[in-house]
């Protein structure tokens, strides 16, 4: 399973880069406001420092608009991916866009039918938002489960992005239902590092190390 960061902020993607698990980034409106800079500058920052996709979200609600923006932010870098909200207008700007060869990355999609419907329309990614769906009492897992079996009926190549996680059980249940991608923010992804017995066995580690360089003196 490929690990995309869910930030716009500069610091955590270096970081997750230099650990080696930053497949990819998928920012949107409001991460991308929170760093305050101009957004095409920071998107090219972003694909310097990582190779995989990169989503840059559109802020029209118009198909023209949408495919406008969508142009002008794959020109930034290659590894740009178009993320358009799910929608009748947002999936007529997804196939204009792929047939120009500009991936693209439905977002806000909480149904199987709606994913289905986005992989019909060409889309290269998908991504259910799993944690918004918990919130509500659904189980949000179960639509990526669905829709995962859905594009393996049809033989459609959409890749889904497991959108939305709320914490390390999701990203596990993720992976162990077979999902090719997870975007997680930086908050989770660094506690997938942490385990008490890990800690306390470095600590002891250490421990017997100096006892036995005292003992040696």
């Amino acid at each position: 399973m490929k690990f995309f960061l869910d930030t716009a902020h500069m610091p955590d993607i270096r970081k997750a880069a230099a650990v080696g698990v930053a497949d990819g980034v998928t920012t949107n409106p409001t991460l991308v406001a929170k760093e305050k800079r101009d957004f095409p500058t920071l998107v090219g920052e972003i694909c310097s420092v990582v190779d995989g996709p990169v989503s840059a979200e559109v802020t029209a609600d118009d198909v023209e608009g949408m495919v406008r923006e969508g142009r002008a932010l794959a020109s930034i870098a290659a590894n740009v991916v178009i993320k358009v909200p799910f929608g009748q207008v947002g999936l007529q700007a997804v196939r204009a866009l792929e047939r120009e060869k500009i991936h693209t990355n439905v977002t806000l999609v909480f149904s199987p039918l709606q994913a289905l419907l986005a992989a019909r329309a060409g889309a290269s990614y998908i991504s259910p938002f799993i944690g918004r769906l918990d919130d509500v009492g659904h189980r949000g897992m179960e639509v990526v489960e669905q829709t995962l079996e859905i594009l393996s009926n049809y033989d459609l190549h959409a890749q889904v992005i497991v959108a939305s996680v709320r914490h390390p059980l999701h990203v596990l249940e993720a992976a162990l239902i077979g999902a090719p991608i997870v975007t997680v923010p930086p908050s989770v992804l660094w506690k997938l590092f942490d385990h008490p017995l890990t800690e306390a066995g470095i600590a002891r580690f250490k421990a017997d190390w100096s006892g036995l360089q005292e003992t040696l003196r």
